[in-house]
């Protein structure tokens, strides 16, 4: 697993080891090319002698025949003056000697294994082959073939084989007029010597080329990877807020402009990085403030918009609508002013847990009856469906309650019938597990498009901007909620498809400071899961 992780991180190590893969293609091929035209040479120059030096003992031999008269020696004194100079020449020279005799009618040898044979002693004549055997079966030019020498060792019983180069060619007897064949058997021993001693010093080389390439390519390698490294472990450093760290820039190649390219870029980074964290303090710093500076004038209002409201039975209709807009404006303005508290507390990260064990299933209840009002005014019908022992989890009760608040009225203010005519139902489903408890809120109205998920928790975003608030919404509910269900250590999650609704889920740990592994509700409804 190390070798694997090093092999798909290192670029130089999958650079040297590509270059040597191919530098050992090359190398194979040029030294097969390179052994095959030495061995073909090397055994040709060793056929054109030996085939040479053969025709050579024949020539002199029929010239001694041609020399001799019939009166002079029979038949097998002319055979052994034949053969023998040849046999005592083979023994000074290093090949042997099958004098094949003559056999069966046609008076032509063609078994030098025959009885007639007369051979270098030692040697043993199946080294002769077949197929020149079968070459001189009849009256033939002179051939040649290679072979294997076989000869008796020192001890009389095993036999040693050695490679080589078999010779036929055919003389007359004066004496008998017979045909005989004469084969020369010349070893290639020295040759296949050669031959292994070029292969073991291309070998040799090969080795020692593949190595040298291995090493001036790590050095290549590293002269380009060192910096890339350097880039990298800069990169990390930024990424992780170290925003001075910069590259050290040396030379005026590509790499040091690339340096020098890296720092400008990180250095542009820093500078609009800085500027935007300076605005968000800014805005953060003016949110709160305002919200601070707000509430003094707010209560005043507050006050006089309570006198008017109360009062409003002794005025005319118009002015008492008037009281009633006023009254119900100032509820939103002090609602959009605590969201706009608790945002600042949130990125001031001032915000602090309540921690205690907190009944979902009983928290659920109590935010559906509260929202039933809201509920009935719109025609939704409000569904808990919860075990019936208790679900707990270790969290800030309070901020529960707002996080599930604000989930139900958005499934009020989106809800829609599954079929024409039928009620629209929002169901709220709690379900737990030893890791984790869960409350998810469903809805069947106009559903999340594509993306709109992820963007539904951002601040003041509306899905239909022209759509009205019939729940007195800030904005910021959902974005509270997200921030709440974080400082859990939770998640707050939502999925939707038009047309088929949407569902929103709160996972919270069972115990706080626990990570979250899994949901014991999925987010995709079951619903729909069946339908697909």
């Amino acid at each position: 697993m190390a070798a694997l992780t090093f092999w798909r991180r290192s670029i130089q190590a999958r650079v040297v080891a590509s270059t040597l893969v191919l530098s050992f293609v090359v190398v194979s091929v040029v030294g097969w090319f390179l052994l095959r035209q030495t061995r073909d040479g090397l055994l040709d120059d060793r056929v054109d002698a030996v085939v040479a030096e053969a025709l050579d003992e024949t020539e002199d031999a029929r010239t001694r025949l041609a020399s001799a008269t019939l009166s002079d020696v029979d038949a097998a004194e002319q055979q052994r003056a034949l053969v023998d100079p040849i046999i005592q020449r083979g023994l000074t020279r290093d090949f042997a000697v099958v004098l094949a005799g003559p056999a069966g009618p046609s008076g032509v040898a063609a078994d030098p294994g025959g009885g007639g044979a007369t051979y270098t002693f030692g040697l043993d004549r199946t080294s002769v082959p077949d197929s020149l055997v079968d070459h001189f079966s009849s009256v033939a030019t002179p051939s040649w073939t290679y072979t294997t020498i076989r000869r008796l060792a020192a001890d009389g019983e095993s036999v040693l084989a050695e490679p080589g180069i078999a010779v036929g060619s055919q003389v007359t007897l004066p004496a008998d007029g017979r045909t005989y064949t004469l084969y020369l058997l010349f070893p290639t021993s020295e040759d296949e010597e050669t031959l292994a001693l070029v292969t073991q010093a291309l070998l040799t080389a090969g080795v020692l080329l593949l190595l040298l390439v291995a090493g001036v390519t790590w050095l290549v390698a590293q002269q380009v990877v060192t910096p890339i490294r350097m880039a990298r472990r800069v990169a990390e450093r930024l990424a992780a807020g170290q925003l001075q760290e910069r590259l050290e820039v040396s030379g005026e190649d590509d790499l040091a402009r690339l340096a020098t390219s890296f720092n400008q870029m990180a250095s542009n980074l820093q500078r609009q990085i800085r500027q935007l964290e300076e605005l968000s303090r800014v805005q953060r710093r003016f949110v709160s403030d305002v919200s601070h500076e707000l509430r003094t004038p707010l209560t005043t209002v507050r006050m006089a918009g309570d006198v008017l409201h109360d009062a409003k039975g002794s005025f005319d209709p118009v002015t008492a609508r008037a009281a009633e807009l006023l009254q119900t404006e100032l509820d939103r303005f002090e609602t959009l002013l605590a969201d706009l508290l608790e945002i600042s507390r949130f990125d001031a990260g001032a915000a602090q847990l309540e921690v205690d064990d907190v009944n979902l299933v009983d928290v659920a209840h109590r935010v559906v009856d509260s929202t039933r009002p809201l509920a009935d005014q719109r025609g939704v019908r409000l569904v808990v469906r919860a075990p019936d022992r208790p679900c707990l989890a270790e969290a800030d009760v309070r901020r529960v309650e707002r996080v599930l608040r604000n989930l139900v009225s958005n499934a009020i203010d989106h809800a829609g019938p599954r079929r024409p005519g039928a009620t629209p139902t929002v169901v709220v489903r709690v379900a737990g597990d030893d890791h984790a408890a869960a409350v998810a809120v469903r809805d069947h109205g106009v559903g999340l498009a594509p993306g709109e998920s992820a963007m539904v928790f951002n601040r003041f975003w509306r899905a239909d901007p022209a759509r009205a608030r019939t729940s007195g919404g800030t904005g910021l509910g959902l974005s509270i909620s997200l921030e709440d269900a974080h400082l859990h250590g939770g998640w707050l999650q939502a999925w939707g498809r038009p047309s088929e609704g949407a569902q929103f889920r709160l996972t919270l740990p069972r115990r706080n400071g626990e990570a979250l592994r899994r949901s014991p509700i999925p987010l995709i409804p079951d619903d729909v899961v069946e339908s697909v």
